[in-house]
């Protein structure tokens, strides 16, 4: 943990039931011509979009929909979008949906105001000079993207899977209503919110953490722990929904300000390359890791098995796997869709392209001893 250390979160966070309502006049303040970013099905299933699109033209916002946005985004996707944006003078983007469409939405934000190929953003090559104004509202408590500054995507051709790091894509508002959540089916709930735990337990490993994100991840970790499974088991004490909701968010903002670590570091070859479920990937790998990182972090790993109602270090592996099974999330790599042979190059592509991970990570892995830990995990 950094003796000194910033702490720069500058979003607006409406949170509570019924907080949906006023997404139209939170996008009223940036403008009258909005790009509503979202996905494929469920937010009109639900009726979302229609009551997002109704609560835009009741404040005099005319909204167009851009609806192509998929689970692990790919840059094309993005061009597209930013492209829709530009024809379409859009002055403000509504991300609407779980974490794959809110970073997709913030890339669009970003790529509508700078031109040429994102990546070369993401690499560092080229740097950002605006965006437009983001309103980003979840409906699901997983990513917490609502809270940070990162937007992750997939590069098409390399399978190259990185975040967009810039303080341009901060929501101006972000609307956490835990009333939007309970519409997810429990196989969408348990990888979420797992990723939501991961984001908590990891900005609280991470090198980069300081006083007030360890506060805010420890939080977070008893939020998600104790809701999750009984959300999980039973959706109707909307209470639960509040507490996993608001965990969810913390998580978000933790790793925007602390980073993640090694899990997702390994995981985003894997979902990169096969386009597995990102939570599902958390699921495979983290205990693995874990497993495999406690001696190098005996006092943090012990601290988190006790918030996860174990006693000390000796056990954390075994609470995490313990919730894991509440919530019927244990799997492996194999029954991911993640073939043997692709375990080599997900052990290099971690290398390169994870390396900022991987250096947060309280244990710092070769390249051989990642491949080790992809092949346990298989």
């Amino acid at each position: 943990m950094k003796e000194a250390f910033e702490f720069y979160l500058p979003v607006r966070l409406i949170f509570g039931p019924g907080k949906a309502e006023t997404l139209g006049k939170e996008a009223a303040r940036y403008g009258k011509k909005a790009l509503i970013v979202t996905g494929r099905s469920s937010t009109k299933k639900s009726g979302l979009l229609n009551r997002a699109v109704k609560l835009l033209e009741k404040e005099g916002v005319q909204a167009d929909i851009f609806d192509k946005a998929e689970p692990n985004p790919l840059a094309s996707t993005v061009r597209k979008g930013a492209e829709m944006a530009k024809s379409q003078k859009s002055q403000v983007i509504l991300g609407l949906g779980g974490g794959s469409i809110m970073d997709c939405a913030k890339a669009i934000a970003f790529s509508a105001c700078n031109p040429g190929d994102i990546f070369e953003y993401i690499y560092g090559k080229r740097q950002g000079k605006t965006a437009l104004p983001l309103i980003l509202v979840p409906t699901t408590c997983g990513t917490g993207s609502e809270g940070n500054g990162f937007a992750v995507l997939t590069e098409d051709e390399t399978r190259d899977k990185k975040a967009l790091k810039s303080g341009l894509i901060f929501a101006k508002t972000a609307i956490v209503d835990p009333e939007l959540m309970t519409t997810m089916p429990r196989q969408v709930l348990a990888p979420v919110g797992f990723d939501a735990l991961c984001h908590c337990m990891e900005a609280y490993l991470s090198k980069n953490g300081s006083q007030l994100t360890n506060i805010l991840s420890l939080y977070g970790i008893r939020l998600i722990s104790k809701s999750l499974p009984l959300v999980y088991r039973d959706g109707a004490d909307l209470r639960n929904w509040k507490n996993l909701s608001l965990g969810s968010t913390l998580g978000g903002m933790v790793i925007g300000l602390a980073g993640t670590t090694a899990p997702h570091g390994l995981e985003h070859p894997a979902s990169g390359l096969r386009n597995i479920t990102h939570g599902r990937g958390l699921a495979a790998l983290t205990p693995v890791i874990s497993r495999h990182s406690i001696a190098a972090a005996p006092g943090k790993y012990a601290q988190i098995s006790r918030v996860l109602g174990g006693k000390d270090e000796n056990d954390c592996v075994g609470r995490i796997e313990q919730l894991l099974d509440s919530i019927d999330l244990k799997t492996s790599l194999s029954g991911e869709g993640v073939r043997e042979e692709d375990l080599t190059w997900m052990a290099e592509n971690a290398c390169r392209v994870s390396e900022s991970n991987l250096q947060n990570h309280p244990k710092i892995f070769t390249q051989e001893e990642i491949l080790k830990i992809y092949q346990e995990a298989f």
